[in-house]
């Protein structure tokens, strides 16, 4: 293992050397100390290491992040995994605003909770928070899976696309086109799937229920003006 103490070492030279990785490096786990809340903390990796950041980080954290498996041992400042491709990203604390914002593709799992705006416009990407989210989560979601075990805030799933919302606990209110759903046999076993690849057991799909677009929304209809 590889350990870079950004007390020692500027953020910069971290980020270059993580970006000179790729596939078949002998360089394959690394791990950052002392990060004091600083902002991109290993953005843009393109390889397949495992990243261990030993302490709570700022902005865009793992922005970009694609095939790394990146473990936050703290909390994420804004827009953690923003514009994820692949890999995994898992914060051990609570995450910040627009957490996985317009991810496309990957797992980010927040063992705490997520503020507002958690998966905005996201296009492909998993996204499993252990605790609460906050207002407008969801919001223009395009396609992938937002799970909640706990509440989620006021307007979830505002002008939502395509993507599938599962929440455990409850819901403030729902945005503007955004429905409950049914919860079939096909939706119980993708959740099923979901939690297990988050690490999470011990917890029924049946406790769940399902939000999705009431596709009312994708072409402008004047008798629903007011909802847009």
């Amino acid at each position: 293992m590889r350990t870079i103490d950004l007390a020692k070492t500027a953020l910069r030279d971290l980020n270059q050397d993580l970006h000179r990785q790729s596939a078949g490096t002998n360089e394959a786990r690394w791990e950052v100390i002392n990060p004091m809340g600083s902002h991109a903390v290993a953005v843009g990796v393109d390889a397949p290491i495992t990243i261990d950041i030993r302490g709570s980080v700022g902005y865009y954290c793992a922005g970009m992040n694609k095939q790394a498996i990146v473990t936050v041992h703290g909390s994420a400042g804004p827009g953690v995994a923003e514009n994820m491709m692949s890999g995994e990203v898992r914060i051990t604390g609570d995450a910040s605003q627009y957490a996985g914002a317009t991810g496309r593709g990957g797992l980010l799992v927040i063992e705490g909770n997520a503020a507002s705006r958690c998966g905005v416009s996201m296009k492909g990407i998993d996204i499993v928070v252990k605790g609460s989210i906050g207002h407008m989560s969801a919001f223009m979601a395009q396609s992938g899976h937002l799970v909640v075990l706990g509440d989620a805030g006021d307007a979830l799933g505002d002008s939502i696309y395509e993507a599938k919302l599962y929440v455990r606990g409850t819901v403030k209110s729902l945005g503007a086109d955004c429905i409950e759903k049914d919860m079939r046999a096909e939706h119980h076993d993708e959740l099923a799937g979901l939690l297990a690849k988050a690490g999470i057991s011990g917890v029924q799909t049946s406790e769940f229920k399902r939000y999705g677009s009431s596709r009312k929304l994708y072409t402008f209809n004047i008798d629903n003006a007011d909802a847009y």
